[in-house]
């Protein structure tokens, strides 16, 4: 299924194309295709270059796998659950035993280039911030240093009618964004930024 942006402005196609299926193929994604994407995250920046990030794999068909769908929250297992393969992300919260005040930010940093990296090979991922993180800290034996920030759900899309009819909708609904003028800003908060066209035509 395609779902292009229909964007104001143009952008790279791979950004365009991206977006958040619940839909997965169950088919396994090869070890070189999911290292290139751990590959693009680790050349991400981040501030003075701590790379802050950290990546717990679960397969589908072992029991770190059950116990990472188990602590989803929500609706989340309805459609996590048929993703070849979930990932933890976790932030380190200090540097130098200080806290780092960039630390999540760097983390999304690393996980954007990470799915634009998986959007080029043809694979896609929706991510979630609904799942039991005591929990997933206590499974997955997670030092106290390091925050789990997201699950992320990574495959190859599936079909929208094998979802549940109520997810299937939403699977199925036009995207949509905010416009520009809403969080673009000029010279001081609120005041819209303009381009080469009136800001509030954009």
């Amino acid at each position: 299924m395609r779902k292009t942006a229909p964007t104001k402005f143009p952008i790279h196609d791979l950004l365009k194309e991206r977006w958040s299926p619940r839909a997965f193929d169950s088919r396994p994604i090869a070890d070189d295709m999911l290292w290139s994407l751990f590959e693009a995250a680790r050349w991400s920046p981040s501030a003075v270059n701590e790379q802050p990030w950290a990546f717990i794999i679960a397969r589908q068909g072992g029991t770190a796998y059950d116990r990472l769908v188990a602590a989803l929250s929500g609706n989340n297992q309805r459609w996590a659950g048929h993703a070849p393969v979930l990932i933890i992300t976790l932030a380190k919260l200090t540097r130098n035993g200080v806290p780092n005040r960039h630390a999540y930010y760097d983390v999304g940093q690393a996980v954007a280039h990470l799915t634009i990296q998986a959007e080029s090979s043809g694979i896609r991922l929706r991510q979630t911030g609904g799942f039991d993180a005591q929990q997933v800290r206590q499974d997955f034996s997670i030092p106290e240093q390091y925050d789990p920030v997201t699950v992320i759900a990574l495959g190859y899309a599936g079909k929208a009618e094998n979802l549940p009819e109520d997810l299937r909708e939403r699977e199925n609904a036009e995207r949509s964004r905010k416009p520009i003028y809403d969080f673009v800003f000029q010279d001081l908060f609120g005041k819209p930024a303009e381009s080469g066209q009136s800001a509030a035509s954009i």
